[in-house]
């Protein structure tokens, strides 16, 4: 049992914040309506443990989905310090992995979900040869299969009820490729992503008792960034919560839903917050940003929401940079004169906490070249990274390659956590204490003779690899696909690739460094906060897209939002003086008319 002092004193800084109180006292179903910079994670955190203590009576347990292992994390390491691990009593985690070790793998069999025997989680060869023979099958032609991804994927997504008269009229020629796709991924003994929550949905909708072994487990639902879940994350809590008696403590900020692309629809989160048996709670105060960039960030939203600084809130800075170069000029000019300004302006400013964000991951590939022409070493968090941040492996390997370069002194981090959330991680395997004392004692093995920083990285990882990860992830259906992901980062750092001089040190420095410059594409800033923004290439056409239809257009000016209330301190744009943003011209404006 932890410590209910912890969270108490905690939860007293709430009572400042009337709407983070109201929240904290609430009783029945409830939606946080959580701005920017308003203090939802806190919150959440607090009132997690509060229902936990004092709300759900063990061994029954609470669980929390999150949109991103990212935002599992931080849950995870602010329930840490209030005494509170991950345990049979706590599940944090995303959708897919509520949907898979929740319901998926332990009551398959029992709710005949067709699904093979001894099933694993697909990797993308697997996905590419499924969708390549499902191509050829009922598509045919010249085209490349993979072209059709992703209308696919959102066809799949977006009609959840396959004996519905919509699955074959909205577009028969999709719904045969999914078919297809879909026998093709069960002649290969495996599951994609997008199978696990709408498996779980059918499994739910079919099952009664599953219904109730569910609650009888979580009386106590929780859902972090609501509008970004989609469909079948609402058809899950309408059934669990609303007809099953499931509790519901979800935040959101349709603002800031910007993954259309994925099946995320703001209005879900509206309809939720309408209802007369939810108890709506708003957060207006934006702790994060400085006065003026809370102002400013009402005019690239387009509506005034009514978000305010607290009192005695710095004032913050926005800065605007109309450039007559070309882009790799402008990323020269980011580096040469733009960053050292503000250095001197935040003497104390580290470049961890500096963020350049742009439309693309291929525009990162200029910002990044340009930065190392200049010096700057930067960690990149889009789609052309070294390896997907979302990775639990790879993260966890990160952790373990800090604790070899000093870890193991300064206790950061623990060894303790390494095991917690190793045995987490590979949960298939490690199932009993006894497994868990052996997953410590090889875990200790395997680091202990190899605490050297100045090691390459690809030797090290390919010697943990085989000693202790190999083993393990055999036994790990849901890991094949995070093993796949390895394999292609040591493709790269060993001695052909383009990272071979990456030593032990730089690897474990590759998640979180107080000296690296964060490199983003928008979206994937989301939920993240830095002293300095710099909006990168806010170009018409590259952000909005040019011929953007009305709700794409909507989407992108919460993209731009997004992006924009990520800053405390500084908020830069730069843009071609030729074809600026609308929308960084409509901010411009307003704010000289204010």
């Amino acid at each position: 049992m932890f410590d209910r002092k912890l969270y108490l004193t905690a939860a007293g800084d709430l009572r400042k914040n009337e709407g983070q109180w109201a929240a904290y006292e609430s009783k029945g179903h409830s939606v946080v309506l959580a701005g920017p910079g308003s203090g939802k994670t806190k919150t959440l955190t607090l009132k997690l443990a509060r229902m936990l203590a004092e709300d759900v009576e063990a061994p029954r347990g609470v669980a929390c989905i999150t949109y991103n292992n990212e935002t599992a994390r931080e849950l995870e390491g602010r329930l840490d310090k209030l005494g509170i691990e991950p345990s049979g009593r706590v599940f944090i985690g995303t959708v897919h992995s509520f949907s898979l070790t929740q319901i998926v793998l332990p009551y398959a069999k029992a709710a005949n979900l067709g699904l093979p025997n001894e099933f694993k989680v697909a990797t993308r060869q697997d996905q590419r040869g499924a969708l390549e023979d499902a191509y050829r099958e009922v598509i045919r032609g010249p085209e490349n299969p993979q072209n059709w991804r992703d209308r696919m994927g959102m066809y799949r997504r977006s009609i959840l009820d396959r004996s519905s008269a919509e699955w074959l009229s909205r577009d028969e020629q999709l719904a045969r490729l999914v078919e297809a796709y879909e026998r093709r991924l069960r002649a290969r003994n495996v599951i994609d992503f997008d199978d696990m929550p709408l498996l779980a949905v059918n499994a739910l909708r079919e099952n009664a008792w599953l219904q109730r072994a569910i609650l009888a487990k979580y009386p106590v639902l929780a859902v972090d960034e609501y509008q970004d879940l989609g469909s079948a994350l609402h058809r899950m809590v309408m059934g669990l919560c609303f007809s099953t008696g499931i509790r519901l403590f979800a935040v959101g900020d349709a603002d800031q839903s910007i993954y259309g692309f994925t099946g995320a629809d703001p209005s879900l989160l509206e309809r939720l917050s309408l209802r007369d048996d939810v108890e709506v709670v708003k957060l207006k105060l934006n702790y994060r940003c400085g006065s003026r960039i809370v102002t400013a960030s009402g005019y690239a939203l387009g509506e005034d929401r009514g978000y305010s600084a607290p009192d005695g809130a710095h004032q913050g800075t926005v800065f605007f940079h109309p450039l007559k170069v070309s882009l790799k000029q402008q990323a020269d000019q980011l580096f040469s004169t733009i960053l050292p300004e503000a250095q001197v302006r935040i003497p104390e400013l580290k470049m961890g906490d500096v963020a350049i964000l742009y439309p693309s991951a291929a525009i990162g590939d200029v910002v990044r070249q340009a930065a190392s022409d200049y010096g700057y070493e930067t960690i990149r968090t889009d789609s052309n990274a070294l390896y997907p941040r979302s990775s639990r492996l790879m993260r966890w390997l990160e952790m373990c390659a800090a604790w070899c370069c000093g870890g193991w002194r300064d206790g950061e981090p623990r060894f303790g956590k390494l095991v917690g959330d190793g045995c987490r991680l590979f949960a298939e395997a490690v199932q009993t204490e006894d497994d868990r004392l052996a997953f410590q004692r090889n875990l200790m093995d395997a680091l202990w003779s190899r605490r050297d920083e100045t090691e390459l990285a690809n030797n090290w990882l390919v010697e943990i690899r085989s000693e202790l990860i190999d083993p393990l992830v055999t036994v790990c259906r849901t890991l094949s696909d995070e093993a796949e992901t390895l394999s292609n980062f040591l493709a790269r750092i060993d001695g052909c690739g383009d990272h071979a001089e990456m030593t032990l040190s730089q690897f474990s420095g590759e998640g979180i460094s107080s000296d690296r410059i964060n490199l983003s594409s928008l979206h994937s800033a989301k939920g993240r906060e830095f002293s300095v923004v710099i909006l990168f290439a806010m170009d018409q056409g590259r952000i909005p897209w040019n011929n953007a239809s009305a709700e794409r257009m909507r989407e992108w000016r919460r993209v731009f939002y997004v992006g924009f209330t990520r800053a405390k301190a500084e908020i830069h744009m730069m843009y071609s003086a030729y074809s600026p943003s609308a929308f960084v011209t409509e901010v411009q404006t307003r704010l000289a008319e204010a």
